[in-house]
């Protein structure tokens, strides 16, 4: 499978919308379903444009062609008692699940969080039974140091979530 990794730019916007839409349609792991994210392009221009400006976060997409497969994110805590750590985000079309690019993607996460933002800790949430995402997350030395009872509410029903947390140094 031929994909490139790069920096999402602000012509992205439109494109990284639409695939929130394909992505949360296609999966309940996500923080937003079918809808997709609730922004405009405009906002989602500005919010990839302040990503390019930090040094400290990073936006990627991933690409087969010209079409975008699926991103990922590092956005790190702006608070100073918080800035030595970030969140990891990840968002794959379920066409390409299990084919490495997730692997690839967090590699790069990690890889900037460590070089490039000087992370100490990147922590995420994952439903705790979403297995295929969580044994990824533990081949990268993620663990779990919690559970959030009840982070998602889905058609009524309260959905448990893991916290998980690789630490860098």
């Amino acid at each position: 499978m031929d994909y490139i990794i790069e920096i999402a730019t602000v012509d992205d916007a439109e494109e990284i919308l639409a695939l929130t839409k394909v992505c949360g349609a296609e999966t309940d792991n996500l923080s937003y379903g079918e809808e997709g994210l609730p922004i405009s392009i405009e906002q989602e221009r500005c919010y990839l444009l302040s990503v390019l400006k930090s040094h400290k976060d990073i936006f990627y997409v991933v690409r087969m062609g010209q079409k975008i497969l699926g991103t990922a994110s590092y956005s790190t805590f702006s608070k100073r008692r918080m800035a030595h750590r970030g969140e990891l985000g990840l968002c794959l079309r379920k066409s390409v699940w299990g084919k490495g690019i997730g692997h690839a993607l967090i590699e790069k996460i990690v890889d900037f969080a460590k070089n490039n933002a000087q992370a100490d800790i990147i922590s995420l949430e994952v439903r705790n039974d979403n297995i295929r995402a969580i044994k990824l997350y533990e081949d990268f030395g993620f663990k779990k140091i919690g559970t959030f009872e009840g982070y998602f509410k889905i058609n009524g029903k309260l959905v448990d979530f893991d916290i998980m947390e690789l630490k860098l140094r």
